[in-house]
């Protein structure tokens, strides 16, 4: 795994860390191939049963690495284009992983750094955090599925607001927005986060990953459809080793041992 992107095990939960911390995680393409290896790798691995994204460092990753785009001249179209290969891919196996995953918002999440966190299934974020698009202030339009994201997030005219002025939320602000599910006190982000995660990771696997495909497709498609791949799934579920355990251990007065089966 290249330095850029670090992945730390712990038990059930797989931490991937953007690690540029001297450019506060920008995104460029070494970092966008790495982050996409890390993260499909522990989408498919049936041992890593949560996933935490994360930042080194002071900074969650502040966008799109600047410095690299002003490299760019006639064949600034092309490398966009490949630059945006690699994050829509990133933020396409987020949403697919068929298991929890947490952004962890250690500091600045901007442009392509605050897409990634809104492509996770929820967000936790330190005091001190801060999101931004950004684009605005370089002549960009958005990318990595914020104009996805951020629309259902906050309706249409709202999220332009923040497009158009790159205006920036504080973590209590984003929290209220319902950007951020958890803000948590700088000096007890690190022990909190691994706590949300450990607990994620020792849930009823299979069952979270069926919720997480009928969201995916539940802004898309007539509540009749929605509703009978709802019926399909909780039979299907109710098939699994954790239904069985589950429903032993209420009647049981005791909580549930999950195994992801």
């Amino acid at each position: 795994m290249s330095e850029v992107v670090q992945v730390e095990r712990n038990g059930g939960v797989a931490t991937i860390r953007m690690n540029r911390p001297e450019r506060l995680n920008a995104y460029n393409p070494e970092m966008g191939k790495a982050l996409l290896s890390a993260a499909s790798g522990a989408s498919v691995d049936p041992t890593v049963r949560c996933i935490v994204l994360t930042g080194g460092g002071k900074a969650f990753s502040a966008g799109g690495d600047v410095e690299f785009m002003a490299t760019f001249r006639e064949e600034g179209h092309g490398k966009f284009l490949e630059l945006a290969i690699l994050l829509h891919a990133l933020i396409a196996s987020l949403r697919k992983a068929p298991k929890p995953v947490i952004a962890a918002v250690n500091g600045v999440a901007a442009g392509a750094g605050f897409s990634m966190a809104l492509a996770c299934d929820m967000a936790v974020a330190t005091a001190s955090a801060r999101f931004t698009l950004g684009y605005q202030n370089i002549g960009l339009s958005p990318d990595g599925g914020m104009t996805f994201f951020l629309a259902r997030a906050l309706g249409t005219q709202r999220a332009m607001e923040m497009t158009l002025f790159s205006k920036v939320l504080s973590a209590e602000q984003a929290a209220a927005w319902g950007l951020v599910q958890q803000v948590i006190p700088d000096a007890d982000f690190a022990a909190q986060t691994a706590a949300l995660a450990g607990r994620l990771s020792a849930g009823p696997t299979l069952a979270y990953a069926r919720a997480k495909e009928l969201y995916n497709r539940a802004l898309s498609q007539p509540l009749e459809t929605q509703l009978e791949e709802e019926r399909q799934s909780i039979a299907r579920s109710a098939t699994t080793h954790d239904f069985r355990e589950g429903v032993r251990a209420f009647l049981e007065k005791r909580p549930a041992r999950f195994e992801g089966l």
